[in-house]
């Protein structure tokens, strides 16, 4: 058998302490499956006092990730501290420079470095491997990067982000409002402290530029992205999105168009009956949809110790399995120096059904002004509904709640533009995008 794969573990949190000790528990398996024997020698962590539920007694410890990265007598570096830049970025810069090969599951240092570590690693001739950055537990960077090669990929879309998704779950089967929601998300766990980094959308944006990535042969650009989060959902969008046959997901998807790339992260109203609608709580789900294959949807835990640690550990016995000096598979599907620069489409020519809620004052000829600025945009109306004063509060106002037919999101902008300014419309009017099933 081969001389044991040495590896270093920057960050012992809730990953890293899973992943050492499935290596520990599963050592002989491990070892018989890649052919060598996979060691923990090397690790760095704040606290060297603290209980992780595993044996690190014969672990060599260094103060700081990137002493580890420097001076540590090992073949790979687990970078496990998360964040684009500090730590985290100087200690993988350093593993790369070094030539060892690196396995991150650090979403952000991969949407703003991505290519440059990818140049680095393709000239040492290492390995740089991810998975664990994108939906957890799901192989979504191994289908991208490896399974698919030879299909022309047109669209990546799903759900990334799991504190997201349990909030929309919880609001819809509970009926809780979004504060209530998120208040409970962060008691089990499942949201920050300060949660605006998931909530507005962010997460999913850095996730979702490296698909596009991997998909398209571009450049990363995460700051290219149309954002919105989900903090203006009410439990009045979810209750008319179920009674219209639709539920609100938080949606990343991205895809070629004939003016570029379009990326956008936004609340989704999909079909009740679509695969993706049914994927609740903190459960994760990416499809590619390609010209050979066709659709896959992979459906997954995105989040956790177990499942982040799982794909780790698949990035590393990846690297047990490689043979030196054989050809690498590209860090980002295409070499890193040929990927094309990103060409940002134009969003506005975005074509698709809207859901449209307005608030306004319950009052003679709004209703006709509504759809009246909708026709001189040239929407067309699939259905237009004026809620019952009992629904609301205070009661004289009313909700005026419209669906599109496909149009272009030019339109739909303008036409609420228009309706701000006539004076009847109460707060900010609500625009969610509906995906309806693809026509045979």
């Amino acid at each position: 058998m081969a001389d044991a794969l040495k590896i270093g573990i920057a960050g012992l949190g809730t990953v890293g302490a899973a992943l050492a000790r499935i290596i520990q528990q599963r050592g002989d398996e491990l070892a018989a499956t890649c052919g060598r024997p996979i060691r923990i020698v090397a690790v760095s962590a704040r606290d060297r006092t603290k209980d992780r539920g595993v044996d690190l007694s014969g672990v060599e410890w260094f103060d700081g990730p990137v002493d580890l990265a420097h001076k540590a007598d090992i073949d790979v570096f687990v970078e496990l501290i998360g964040g684009s830049e500090g730590a985290a970025n100087a200690s993988v810069r350093a593993a790369l420079a070094r030539g060892l090969h690196v396995v991150t599951a650090n979403k952000a240092l991969l949407a703003y470095h991505g290519v440059e570590f990818a140049e680095i690693a393709e000239e040492k001739g290492t390995l740089l491997n991810f998975e664990a950055a994108v939906a957890g537990g799901i192989p979504v960077i191994k289908a991208l990067r490896e399974s698919l090669t030879g299909n022309t990929i047109s669209r990546v879309y799903g759900i990334m982000n799991g504190t997201c998704n349990y909030i929309l779950t919880r609001m819809e089967k509970e009926g809780l409002s979004f504060a209530d929601c998120l208040k409970e998300a962060q008691r089990l766990g499942y949201a920050e402290a300060d949660p605006a980094f998931d909530i507005e959308g962010n997460d999913t944006a850095h996730k979702l530029a490296i698909l596009t990535t991997l998909a398209f042969g571009h450049r990363i650009a995460a700051d290219d992205i149309h954002l919105e989060g989900i903090t203006n959902i009410s439990i009045e969008d979810i209750r008319a999105a179920s009674e219209l046959g639709y539920r609100i997901k938080l949606l990343g998807v991205a895809q070629r168009t004939d003016t570029g790339i379009e990326q956008r992260v936004h609340p989704t109203m999909v079909p009740l009956d679509s695969v993706i609608a049914q994927v609740d709580g903190v459960t994760n789900a990416v499809a590619i949809e390609s010209d050979i294959l066709g659709e896959l949807l992979m459906v997954g835990p995105g989040a956790g110790g177990n499942a982040t640690a799982s794909s780790v550990l698949g990035d590393i016995a990846d690297i047990a399995k490689s043979q030196p000096g054989a050809q690498r598979v590209p860090v980002l599907g295409h070499p890193a120096k040929q990927l094309k620069p990103y060409q940002k489409a134009q969003m506005r020519l975005h074509s698709g059904g809207y859901f449209i809620r307005l608030t306004v004052q319950d009052r003679t000829g709004v209703f006709a002004s509504v759809a009246g600025r909708m026709a001189e945009n040239n929407i067309s109306l699939e259905s237009i509904v004026q809620r019952s004063k009992q629904h609301l509060s205070p009661s004289d106002h009313q909700t005026i709640i419209l669906v599109t037919h496909a149009t272009k999101e030019d339109s739909v902008r303008k036409a609420v533009a228009a309706i701000q300014t006539e004076g009847y419309l109460v707060g900010e009017p609500q625009v969610i995008r509906i995906e309806r099933p693809k026509e045979d």
